[in-house]
């Protein structure tokens, strides 16, 4: 009994040997800190494009509207002033075209220009803006 009580260390000299010790080596971190990779992704999930559904594109293509990088721009800054406000489903105006946006996902579920937005009647949105 006495030989294998003699093969483990005891717990009082672990803590000796590891915690205790005057001049431990310091590890240098390799590469980016998690603070920087923390901060490139939020400026990533800021500054990324708004993705179009198949069926915004589709409805894009059909009618013949290009959006201008301004008119772009617009509609991501609305997105973003959207999502500020905690809207989840939002109708976003720019110019005459309207957008209907799931917010979370920064996605143009559908688009329309102001022809087919005659009867002003948007379903599904918990919020609007008018950019």
């Amino acid at each position: 009994m006495n030989k294998i009580a003699n093969q483990f260390t005891s717990i009082e000299q672990v803590t000796e040997r590891y915690l205790n010790q005057k001049n431990p080596e310091r590890v240098q971190p390799q590469g980016q800190s998690f603070e920087e990779i923390l901060q490139k992704k939020r400026d990533v999930s800021l500054s990324s494009e708004l993705k179009f559904s198949k069926h915004a594109t589709m409805r894009l293509e059909n009618r013949n509207i290009n959006l201008s990088k301004e008119q772009s721009m617009r509609l991501e800054n609305g997105v973003q002033k959207a999502s500020e406000k905690g809207i989840k489903e939002s109708l976003v105006i720019v110019d005459s075209l309207a957008f209907i946006v799931n917010v979370p996902n920064k996605t143009v579920v559908t688009a329309m220009d102001q022809e087919e937005s005659g009867d002003n009647i948007f379903t599904n949105i918990d919020g609007a803006v008018i950019i």
